[in-house]
C-alpha cells in the first residue's frame, strides 16, 4: 500500500530537519521505496523509515544524506538545494504550453485488411464516402498550424490510409506551403500491402517516414492480418524492404498487437523483429475500443495474462542484451525516462494531465475532431463523449479550449486523483480520461478497479524490481532511459 506525506516542519527544538512532500511503499527485503513530487526515487531499509518520519534520523547516518541529496528532507546545508524541487517539477510540465505537435489525420476508413482486432469500423476499399475531402484536409492543415507548438508532426492514419494517397499528397503540399516558421513532418501510417514506386518517390522527395504493422511470424501475422490473397506477412516484409532501400533503415517502424494467439509466442515475436532488422519493440495489449470489442477480440486475455506475456518477453530481451544484442523494449523505456530523468518523454499514456488534445488529435475523415486516437475508435462505438469539435462547424478556440476537451484533462490530473495522489508511482504513471470513460463510464474511473491502474503498477513494480536484483539490468535500463 503506498502512502502519502505532505511537507511537515520541525516538531521538536532538538530535529535539524525538515520533511519534504514524498510518498512510500514497503516492498521486499525489508525496503521501502520513496518517491517525491518530482520524480525522484530512494530505497531505503524499513528500520529507517520511522526514525526518518520523526525527525530522528541522525545527519551523519548514510541513509539521511542519500535523502538529503535527493530532496527528501532539507535541512540547514540544504536551503538553496530546497529550492531545486519545484524546478525540477516545472521541468516535467515545461512542455504543456507548447501542445499540440501530433495530429493525425484519417483520410480514409478503406481497407483491404479484416484485421478482428482493428479498433475503427473500417470499409471495403470501394467506398469512397468514407474518404476525407480536400475542403476538410485544408481546414484540418489550418487547424494544426495554429497549435502553439513549433514542430508539427502530421501522421496519415485509416483505413489503409495509401488507398487515398492523391490527398495524403495534397496535405503534404498544403501543409509545407502554410507551415510559415513552423517545422512540418509526416509519417504514414500503413500496412504497405498497396505502396509503389511513385508512393516512395514523393516519400523520399519529403522526408516521410512510415510507420507499419508487424505481429510476429507469418502463421501468427497472417492470423492476426488477414488480407485476400493470405499474404499479408509476406507484403509488409516486402513493403519493409522497398522503403529502406528509397528511403532508409531508420525511416520505417513497426508495431504490434497482442492478441490471445500472441500470448505463448513473445520469444518467436521479438526474434522476427530482430530478424527484420529492428532494435524495438513495443509489447502492447489490445484496447477496449471500436471492432476490437464487437468481436470480441478485446475479451482474449485479461491483465494478469497480458503481463505475463510482457514480463517473458522483457526477460527475452534482458537476456538478449547481455548476449550483446542491443534490444529495447519500448514502453518500457519510456517509464524508465521518466524515472531516471526529469524531461516528459510525451507518450499520450504516461502523461498527466492527459495527454488527450495536449500531445495528440485526431481529425476525422468527416471533419469531425477527437481528442485522441481511442476517442475517436470509442465514437466508432457510438459514444461521441469525447469529439471536440469539427473543422466545418467550429474554430481552433472552441475546438481546444472547449468543456469537451478540458473538462477531461482537469480529472485526468494523477495528482490530485484518488489513490493516485497517494501512488509512489504517480509521477511515472499518467492518466488515460478515455479508457475509464470506455470501461467505467467516468473520465476519472475507480483506480482499485482500473486494468489501466493494474497494468502500470505490475510493470512499475517489475522494473523496479529487476533493477533492485541485478547490478546489470539497472545498468542497462539506465542506457534505455538516455
Amino acid at each position: 500500500m503506498s502512502k502519502f506525506l505532505s511537507r511537515q516542519g520541525f516538531n521538536s527544538g532538538e530535529s535539524t530537519y525538515e520533511l519534504m512532500p514524498f510518498r512510500f511503499k514497503r516492498v521486499e527485503n525489508n525496503e521501502v521505496l520513496l518517491s517525491n513530487i518530482a520524480g525522484e526515487h530512494l530505497f531505503i531499509h524499513q528500520s529507517k523509515l520511522e526514525p526518518f518520519i520523526r525527525h530522528e534520523l541522525d545527519n551523519t547516518d548514510p541513509t539521511f544524506i542519500e535523502l538529503r541529496a535527493r530532496h527528501f528532507l532539507t535541512d540547514n546545508k540544504t536551503k538553496i538545494a530546497r529550492d531545486l524541487l519545484p524546478v525540477k517539477v516545472r521541468t516535467r510540465y515545461k512542455k504543456l504550453p507548447e501542445f499540440t505537435r501530433l495530429h493525425m489525420f484519417v483520410v480514409t476508413l478503406r481497407c483491404e485488411h479484416s484485421c478482428p482486432y482493428c479498433q475503427v469500423s473500417r470499409q471495403s476499399d470501394d467506398k469512397i464516402a468514407f474518404d476525407m475531402t480536400e475542403a476538410t484536409a485544408l481546414k484540418s492543415i489550418e487547424l494544426a498550424l495554429r497549435s502553439p507548438s513549433k514542430h508539427i508532426k502530421i501522421e496519415f492514419q485509416g483505413g489503409e490510409s495509401l488507398l487515398n494517397f492523391d490527398l495524403i499528397r495534397f496535405i503534404v503540399d498544403n501543409a509545407i506551403r502554410l507551415s510559415g516558421e513552423k517545422q512540418v513532418s509526416f509519417v504514414i501510417a500503413t500496412n504497405l500491402a498497396v505502396i509503389d514506386d511513385e508512393m516512395l518517390d514523393f516519400c523520399q522527395r519529403h522526408e516521410i517516414d512510415i510507420s507499419t504493422s508487424l505481429d510476429g511470424p507469418e502463421d501468427l501475422h497472417n492470423a492476426n492480418r488477414p488480407r485476400p490473397g493470405k499474404n499479408s506477412h509476406q507484403k509488409t516484409i516486402e513493403g519493409i524492404k522497398r522503403v529502406r532501400d528509397v528511403l532508409g533503415v531508420d525511416h520505417v517502424s513497426a508495431l504490434m498487437t497482442t492478441t490471445k494467439a500472441s500470448l505463448d509466442r513473445v520469444k518467436d515475436i521479438v526474434d522476427e523483429y530482430l530478424a527484420n532488422g529492428f532494435y524495438n519493440i513495443f509489447l502492447r495489449p489490445l484496447s477496449p475500443y471500436g471492432f476490437a470489442i464487437r468481436t470480441r477480440a478485446y475479451a482474449g486475455y485479461d491483465t494478469d495474462r497480458w503481463f505475463e506475456f510482457y514480463k517473458e518477453g522483457l526477460e527475452y530481451i534482458i537476456e538478449l542484451n547481455r548476449q550483446g544484442v542491443e534490444f529495447r523494449e519500448f514502453y518500457t523505456s519510456m517509464v524508465l525516462k521518466k524515472i531516471f530523468t526529469f524531461e516528459d518523454p510525451g507518450y499520450v499514456d504516461l502523461m498527466s494531465p492527459a495527454g488527450i488534445g495536449l500531445a495528440a488529435v485526431v481529425y476525422n475523415y468527416d471533419g469531425d475532431v477527437y481528442a485522441s486516437d481511442e476517442s475517436r475508435m470509442l465514437a466508432e462505438m457510438g459514444d461521441k463523449t469525447f469529439k471536440i469539435g469539427n473543422v466545418h462547424q467550429n474554430n481552433y478556440e472552441e475546438i481546444f479550449l472547449g468543456d469537451a476537451l478540458l473538462e477531461p484533462i482537469e480529472k485526468s490530473f494523477a495528482f490530485s486523483a484518488p489513490m493516485c495522489n497517494e501512488c509512489v508511482f504517480e509521477n511515472y504513471c499518467g492518466a488515460d480520461p478515455v479508457f475509464h470513460h470506455a470501461t467505467m463510464g467516468d473520465a476519472l474511473g475507480r483506480k482499485p478497479e482500473s486494468g489501466f491502474c493494474r497494468r502500470n503498477m505490475k510493470v512499475f513494480e517489475y522494473i523496479f524490481q529487476r533493477m533492485r536484483e541485478d547490478s546489470y539490468v539497472e545498468d542497462l535500463f539506465h542506457r534505455w532511459a538516455a
